[in-house]
C-alpha cells in the first residue's frame, strides 16, 4: 500500500489554501455550472440506462457521480474485479457529453470483508461490533481495511484515469465513522506519542492528577470507552482530534493514489454540514474541490438561513472560491420523523441560493429514485412519478436556468466584510459532559449569530480564529470556549489594527488542553474588553431569560415590536465587574441587577448573554454600520436575500408573498432576459440574477 501523506497531530489549524498549481473545480466546470447528481445505475436493468441518458439530456444534466456505493459490484469476491458494467457506463456518459465524477467505493465494504476480516468492523464505545448491512461499517485504523481500500482505488485509477469522461475524483462518502476498537487504540497511542512525546507531557496535558488517572505505561492508554462516570474531558478531546486525523489518513491514502495516476484531475470528498467528527478547516486544505451535502427541512422557517450558513462556511473552507454542492434533495428526504416534500419552486430557490453564495456545481442525491433499499423514499431528480411528475419538470427548468447563467457566474467570488469565527477544537472541548449547562450547544449559538447577520442582509464569511482577519471590517465570535495563545494574539492584533470585534459569552475560557485559564477568561481578553473580574457564570434554564437595559443607541427596532430601550437575554448570563469599559447594557433585576450585560471598549464588544433574535440583529446592525459595513442593497424586505457574486446581483424572495425590491439603475435579468429598472417584483420563491 502506498504511503499516504500523514496529518500532523500537533497542528490544529490550516496553514493556508495551499498549492496554487493543484487542479480546481474549473477543470470540471469549463465555464458551466455542473448540474447532475449521484447516479446508481447498478440498481436498474441496463435497458433503463438509455432512458436515463435521454432524460439527462432533456434536463441539462452535464455531470454524474458514479460508483459511490459499488464496492460489492466491483469486487464481488476478494481480489476479483468486475469492471465491464462500469466500462459501459463511462463510455455511455462520454458519448452523450456527460462528465463523470468517479467515486472510490470505500465507504461501504462488501459483506465478505466483515465475514472474512472481522477486524475491519468498527466497535462502539461499549465494545460492541457494528455489523455490515448498512454503510460506513469500516474501522478507520484497520490495516486490512486500508489495504483493500487502497487496492480497489489503485485499480480504479489505473483503469479510468485516462478515460475522457472523467472530470473529478470523489473519495469515499461522508466520512463519519468512530471506532473504539483495539487497532484504533494502538493508532491512538501512536498519535499521542507523536503529539506529546512522553507520558509526563501527556499526563500534564490531560491533568491526570485528578481522580488518580496518571498513566505509567503507554499500553494503559485506551480510547475513552464507556466508564463508570464522567470521562476525562482532555482525553475525550484528544480522541476526537485523533478520529478526525485517522479518517483524514484514509482520505489521503486514496487521494494520493488517484493523484499519482491523474495529477490533472481534481479530488474531493463530501462534507456534512458542521459535522462534529471532522475538523473541516484542516480537511479542506487537502481537497482540490471543497464539497458539501445540504438538506434543509422544507418546513423549517429558518431553512433558507441554515442553507446560507452552510454555503458561507463551505465557501470559506474553499478559500473564498467556488465550491460544489454535492448532494441535496429534489423533494423529501427519508430520515426525518416526518419527511415533507418541497413546495413548488423551493428546490429552484435553494439551488440558486447556493450558486449565489459561490457554488459552481448543483447536484443531488440521487438521479433516479430507488425502488428498494433504505432510501427508496428519499427523492430523486426523477421521482417515482417519472418524467411527467412535478419534480422532474422543475429539475428541467433549473437545468435550463443554470445553463443560462453559468458563463456569467462560474469562477466568480463573493466579497464579504464580515467574518464569523468557528473552530472544531473549541466545539469538541466545550461539549464535555461536565460543562455548566447542557442547554449551551455551539451549533445552535452559531446559527443564532449567523441568522442575525443574514436577517441584517450582511454577507458573511467564516474563518478560523488563527486565520488572517485583516480583510474584514467586522469579526464576530459567537462563542470560542477554547482558544490557543496564537488565536488570542490574532484577535488582539485585529482590534489593534483597527478592526471591530463582537464576542459572545463563554469565550477564551480554556487553553488547547482544555485547561481553564486563570480568572475564567484569558487575561489578555479581559483587558481587551475592559473586564476587571469575571466573578461567576450564571447559566439559564430552558425558557428562562434575563432583562437588560439601555440597548445600544441607534438600534432600528420600532415601538410596534414592543421595544422600549431594553432587551432580553437567553441561555446564559455572567457576573462581570467592568474596569475601563463602557457598560453599554446592564442587567435589570435579579441577582445581576446593575452589572454589565454588554460591554464595549473601543472597537471590542463583549456580550455576556444571548440576546433574543431581533435584539441580536439590532446590535449587530448597529455595530456593522459603525464599522462601515453595509448590506448589498438597502431597504430589503424581510425574507429577501441579496448577494453579489462577481458582477451578478442575486435577489431571492424566501417568502410566499409577492415583494417589490429597490434596485437602483437599469439591469438585465439573466434568468428571463427582461430589463429591470429601479424596481424589481418577485413572486413566491422568486429569483432574479441581475447584471448592469
Amino acid at each position: 500500500m502506498p504511503e499516504a501523506t500523514q496529518p500532523d497531530p500537533k497542528r490544529t489549524t490550516p496553514p493556508g489554501r495551499g498549492d496554487a498549481t493543484r487542479p480546481t473545480l474549473a477543470h470540471a466546470t469549463r465555464g458551466r455550472v455542473l448540474f447532475g447528481g449521484d447516479y446508481n445505475p447498478e440498481q436498474w436493468p441496463e435497458e433503463v440506462w438509455q432512458d436515463d441518458v435521454r432524460l439527462m439530456k432533456e434536463a441539462g444534466v452535464n455531470s454524474v457521480t458514479l460508483g459511490v456505493f459499488s464496492w460489492a459490484k466491483l469486487e464481488p469476491r476478494p481480489g476479483e474485479r468486475e469492471f465491464g458494467w462500469l466500462d459501459r457506463l463511462m463510455d455511455l456518459m462520454h458519448a452523450h457529453g456527460i462528465g463523470v465524477v468517479l467515486a472510490t467505493p470505500t465507504s461501504s465494504p462488501p459483506p465478505w470483508m466483515g465475514r472474512l476480516h472481522p477486524e475491519t468492523l468498527p466497535r462502539d464505545e461499549n465494545g460492541q461490533i457494528e455489523w455490515w448491512g448498512s454503510r460506513q461499517h469500516f474501522a478507520h485504523s484497520s490495516a486490512t481495511y486500508r489495504r483493500y481500500a487502497a487496492a480497489i482505488t489503485e485499480d480504479l485509477a489505473a483503469r479510468y484515469g485516462g478515460h475522457p469522461a472523467l472530470t473529478m475524483w470523489h473519495i469515499n462518502n461522508e466520512y463519519c465513522t468512530y471506532d473504539w476498537g483495539d487497532e484504533a487504540a494502538a493508532a491512538f497511542r501512536s498519535w499521542l506519542q507523536d503529539r506529546y512525546g512522553t507520558l509526563d507531557a501527556l499526563n500534564t496535558a490531560w491533568g491526570t492528577a485528578f481522580w488518580s488517572q496518571g498513566y505509567g505505561d503507554w499500553y494503559e492508554v485506551l480510547p475513552p470507552r464507556r466508564a463508570h462516570y464522567m470521562r476525562n474531558p482532555s482525553h475525550v478531546l484528544d480522541f476526537k482530534r485523533f478520529t478526525s486525523d485517522a479518517l483524514l489518513e484514509c482520505y489521503l491514502a486514496e487521494r494520493d493514489i488517484v493523484r499519482r495516476h491523474t495529477p490533472h484531475i481534481p479530488v474531493t470528498t463530501n462534507f456534512m454540514p458542521m459535522w462534529v467528527g471532522q475538523d473541516a478547516w484542516r480537511w479542506a486544505e487537502e481537497e482540490d474541490v471543497v464539497s458539501v451535502d445540504i438538506y434543509p427541512d422544507p418546513r423549517d422557517p429558518f431553512g433558507a438561513q441554515n442553507g446560507a450558513l452552510v454555503q458561507d462556511m463551505t465557501r470559506s473552507q474553499a478559500g473564498g472560491g467556488p465550491w460544489m454542492l454535492m448532494e441535496q434533495a429534489a423533494g423529501p428526504v427519508n430520515w426525518r420523523g416526518v419527511n415533507h416534500p418541497k413546495p413548488r419552486g423551493l428546490n429552484r430557490l435553494w439551488s440558486l441560493q447556493a450558486v449565489a453564495r459561490g457554488a459552481d456545481a448543483v447536484c443531488y442525491f440521487q438521479w433516479r429514485q430507488s425502488r428498494q433499499g433504505s432510501e427508496k423514499f428519499h427523492s430523486g431528480m426523477v421521482s417515482h412519478a417519472g418524467e411527467h411528475g412535478r419534480t422532474f419538470q422543475e429539475v428541467k427548468q433549473l437545468g435550463a436556468e443554470l445553463a443560462a447563467i453559468g458563463h456569467e457566474v462560474t469562477g466568480q467570488h463573493i466579497d464579504s466584510s464580515v467574518a464569523l469565527l468557528f473552530d472544531w477544537h473549541s466545539w469538541w472541548a466545550g461539549a464535555q459532559d461536565g460543562r455548566l449547562s447542557s442547554e449551551v450547544d455551539l451549533p445552535q449559538i452559531v446559527r443564532s449569530w449567523h441568522r442575525a447577520l443574514w436577517e441584517a442582509h450582511l454577507t458573511t464569511a467564516f474563518a478560523h480564529p488563527e486565520h488572517d482577519l485583516s480583510g474584514y471590517g467586522l469579526v464576530v465570535v459567537p462563542q470560542l470556549y477554547l482558544l490557543t495563545d496564537t488565536a488570542i494574539e490574532n484577535l488582539l492584533a485585529y482590534v489593534r489594527d483597527g478592526g471591530t470585534l463582537v464576542c459572545g459569552f463563554l469565550t477564551g475560557v480554556a487553553d488547547e488542553d482544555d485547561r481553564v485559564r486563570p480568572g475564567g477568561m484569558d487575561a489578555r481578553l479581559r483587558e481587551l474588553f475592559g473586564i476587571r473580574t469575571l466573578h461567576e457564570w450564571w447559566p439559564l434554564d430552558a425558557g428562562e431569560s434575563v432583562d437588560c437595559d439601555g440597548f445600544p443607541e441607534g438600534s432600528q427596532r420600532g415601538s410596534e415590536e414592543g421595544f422600549q430601550g431594553s432587551f432580553r437575554g437567553t441561555l446564559w448570563s455572567e457576573e462581570i465587574e467592568a474596569a475601563d469599559a463602557d457598560e453599554v447594557a446592564p442587567y435589570k433585576g435579579g441577582e445581576l441587577d446593575g452589572l454589565p450585560a454588554v460591554l464595549r471598549k473601543g472597537r471590542a464588544w463583549y456580550v455576556s448573554t444571548l440576546p433574543e433574535p431581533a435584539d441580536l440583529r439590532a446590535l449587530l446592525t448597529r455595530v456593522a454600520a459603525d464599522a462601515g459595513v453595509r448590506p448589498v442593497l438597502d431597504g430589503l424586505p424581510d425574507g429577501v436575500e441579496a448577494v453579489r457574486r462577481g458582477e451578478a446581483l442575486f435577489v431571492l424572495n424566501h417568502g410566499r408573498d409577492e415583494v417589490t425590491v429597490d434596485v437602483p439603475g437599469t439591469h438585465r435579468d439573466l434568468l428571463t432576459g427582461a430589463e429591470v429598472t429601479d424596481l424589481l417584483t418577485l413572486g413566491r420563491y422568486g429569483v432574479a440574477v441581475l447584471t448592469s
